[in-house]
């Protein structure tokens, strides 16, 4: 038996230990990575061209050349300082009486312009009905104390006219509001909320408006504009941008989420009545002599009348046209010269359409009586 060498022994010592760990611990194997493939690139098939050729719009065509410089606007500056001092505030104390009917005063403010160098100004009969005391108060800081027996109104269409002893004052021109267009601008001048003179401006937005105030009454031919109009502006022109008054300043809807409605008389329609005020101390109109009240429904039922809408004769004035012409109380006038009369716009349009001393056709019901007659119209009392 050979003997084996101590080198052989030693390997064979040491290939035994890795079997035996090997055993103990199992393989581990290591598997290969998995190879990497990159996703092919897919390129779309370019579009073929249009058969057809495009035609274009203009090919000489360039866009239009940037402007240098804007057209500048009027200087409503300018416009104020010219207004300005001609505009007046008119503060007025009335006597008026409380819940337990007890008299006390209030004070109320609204604006003016003159309108003749010699102390003329014009405003609202509104501003100045029922006052006990008015004063005036000019640009150049004067106040000036109206007397009451100077003061011509014509309640109609909510314009006055006031006298004031003063010479050489600064009158306003007055334009043609016929001329002016929906949105051109113009600019309100008056004392608004009674804390002095202040100016706003805003644009033409409406022409020829009617508007029905609280008291029942109708304005006809308004200017609707944008400029802010407040408590204390009445009265006050609304100028052009050559400043000249081309309204005056009446009414604005006040209610909530409406902004922006504010509304003057046309100088159309307001020149002709300040001349009358001033030549003959009240408007001469054509005259029927008589009380109306519109009628509705509840009138109708109330009354026993044939028709709910019409106007009923509430008084009938002794000797005046009515009275000739055989009308009376309780009659409802439903046409006049040969118009459809439903409410009393109706009857003040058609009356003062017409002329003094022309006979005017009236249709009413007496009961379930339709009758027409012919009324000659007369003019208008003085107011007493």
């Amino acid at each position: 038996m050979k003997k084996l060498s101590v080198k052989s022994l030693l390997v064979s010592i040491l290939l035994a230990l890795i079997l035996s760990v090997s055993s103990a611990c199992g393989f581990i194997e290591v598997l290969p990575a998995e190879p990497t493939t990159t996703a092919p690139v897919t390129t779309p098939a370019a579009k073929p061209a249009p058969t057809t050729p495009v035609t274009p719009l203009n090919p000489g065509w360039t866009p239009p050349s940037m402007s240098s410089q804007a057209t500048q606007l009027p200087s409503i500056a300018d416009v104020v300082a010219l207004v300005k001092p001609s505009v007046v505030a008119i503060n007025t104390e009335v006597v008026t009486v409380d819940f337990f009917n007890r008299p006390f005063s209030q004070k109320g403010a609204g604006s003016g312009w003159i309108i003749d160098k010699n102390g003329l100004i014009v405003t609202n009969n509104h501003v100045v009905e029922g006052a006990k005391t008015i004063t005036v108060t000019l640009d150049d800081g004067r106040t000036v104390d109206v007397d009451i027996t100077k003061i011509y109104t014509d309640a109609l269409n909510d314009l006055a006219v006031l006298k004031i002893e003063a010479q050489n004052l600064t009158a306003l021109k007055v334009g043609s509001s016929a001329k002016m267009r929906v949105g051109e601008w113009v600019v309100a001048i008056g004392n608004a909320l009674g804390q002095g003179i202040r100016a706003t401006e805003g644009i033409v937005s409406r022409k020829g408006v009617s508007l029905s105030e609280s008291q029942g009454q109708t304005l006809f031919d308004l200017i609707e504009t944008s400029a802010a109009i407040n408590p204390g502006n009445s009265g006050g022109p609304l100028v052009n941008m050559a400043g000249e008054v081309i309204g005056i300043t009446s009414a604005k809807i006040a209610e909530v989420g409406v902004e922006g409605m504010g509304y003057a008389i046309s100088t159309e329609t307001a020149v002709p009545i300040i001349q009358e005020l001033v030549n003959n101390g009240y408007v001469i109109r054509p005259w029927l002599g008589v009380g109306l009240y519109e009628v509705n429904e509840f009138i109708a039922l109330r009354y026993r009348l044939p028709v709910n809408q019409g106007i009923m004769i509430t008084e009938v004035v002794k000797g005046g046209p009515a009275e000739k012409a055989g009308l009376k109380v309780n009659d409802v006038i439903v046409a006049m010269d040969g118009k459809d009369i439903i409410s009393l716009d109706d009857f003040t349009k058609t009356l003062h359409a017409a002329q003094i001393g022309q006979k005017i056709s009236v249709t009413y019901y007496r009961g379930t009586a339709k009758t027409t007659v012919e009324a000659t119209l007369t003019e208008n009392p003085r107011p007493q």
